[in-house]
């Protein structure tokens, strides 16, 4: 594992599952890793076990101010940051008859907009700076078209097409633009399908763990300077698609 020492990481959706995994490993790599997630005392309870160079900042990113303010608190107390990776996510999903309306604003809010904003404040920084590596968490289910999973994976897609043209536009500037995009993985955010009475993705394969996607991060962290590696797919073994 390549040392972090030194570096000040930034862990969105990190109160529970991939992002709790992702800070782990990054804390492990000797990095400082700043936590961000809606629930509070998750968040503290993992800082505390991290230990010292662990810090944590409670926020709704679905609040459009949410970025700005998730990237002065780093900067006031850190530093400029060297690591940002975009986790935080929402998934509902339902045929036309079945899905909430209600859902669909707080998802494009969740899974593109504060990854959007957070990801051009973060790179104005680090491009100032000359240095630094942004993460966007992406989903396979981008490339899948599945009845009652179009408005997730229509997010997803978009997300991946705007990392792309990150990296393009970022390319020789010092700041890194890569994203991860894992297959199923038994996290919380099918809690809502499971709430609903609906059978997770989770419940038909042995599933992914989410520190095996942190293990896609870190290799990411890890290329040398001469090396962006922008796409990681991970798959379940069990997957077939």
């Amino acid at each position: 594992m390549a040392s972090l020492d030194g570096k000040i990481a930034v862990v969105t959706g990190a109160s529970a599952g991939i992002g709790e995994a992702i800070a782990r490993r990054l804390a492990a790599a000797g990095a400082t890793v700043v936590l961000a997630a809606r629930r509070e005392d998750r968040l503290a309870a993992l800082a505390q076990e991290l230990g010292g160079k662990t810090g944590y900042f409670a926020i709704d990113l679905a609040v459009p101010d949410a970025p700005q303010a998730l990237l002065d608190h780093v900067t006031a107390n850190y530093g400029t940051p060297d690591i940002v990776v975009h986790n935080a996510a929402v998934l509902h999903v339902g045929s036309i008859e079945e899905f909430d309306l209600a859902h669909l604003q707080p998802m494009i809010a969740i899974n593109y907009e504060s990854v959007v904003r957070s990801c051009y404040l973060f790179a104005r920084a680090m491009k100032a700076a000359g240095r630094g590596h942004i993460v966007n968490i992406s989903s396979l289910g981008a490339n899948i078209t599945a009845v009652g999973t179009g408005i997730y994976g229509g997010l997803k897609r978009a997300l991946e097409m705007f990392t792309d043209a990150l990296r393009i536009e970022l390319a020789g500037t010092g700041v890194k633009v890569g994203m991860v995009a894992p297959g199923t993985t038994s996290t919380e955010i099918f809690e809502p399908m499971k709430a609903d009475g609906k059978p997770a993705w989770d419940t038909y394969i042995p599933a992914l763990d989410p520190d095996d996607i942190a293990g896609a991060v870190m290799f990411l962290l890890e290329q040398s300077p001469r090396a962006n590696a922008a796409r990681v797919h991970v798959y379940s073994s069990h997957e077939v698609f």
